[in-house]
């Protein structure tokens, strides 16, 4: 069963950056599509961006476009985020996400309900 644990949250100003990373046991990560998904309080939960399993297409929400970066490293097993010029509307848990790679469509690219594997969470504060 894949299990997925991201890391890399914290404290940042604003105009910072941090890099996210998602790492993956119990199967290799390149049969899979991941995805970033955030969630602030008291909203729903939003795809920000993913990565498909062949070719390495990539995805984002308008909202991180030209500041946001994911990539993957099979060999590690791990898919990261990296995160520039983040701004306070950026603070969010962040999650990373499996979905196998013969169910990817672009209309359901962020739909949560397409992912069945997630990990558990890694906080984004920005902040002065």
């Amino acid at each position: 069963q894949l299990q997925l644990v991201e890391s890399g949250g914290g404290l940042v100003q604003p105009g910072g950056s941090l890099r996210l990373s998602c790492a993956a046991s119990g199967l290799p990560l390149d049969t899979y599509t991941i995805g970033w998904f955030r969630q602030a309080p008291g909203k729903e939960r939003e795809g920000v961006s993913c990565i498909l399993s062949r070719g390495g297409t990539t995805l984002y929400a308008d909202s991180v476009k030209g500041r946001f970066t994911i990539s993957r490293d099979n060999p590690k097993n791990t898919v990261y985020l990296q995160m520039n010029s983040l701004k306070p509307e950026d603070t969010a848990v962040y999650y990373c996400a499996a979905r196998a790679r013969n169910t990817f469509t672009i209309a359901t690219a962020f739909t949560t309900n397409q992912y069945t594997s997630w990990g558990q969470g890694t906080q984004v504060t920005v902040s002065s």
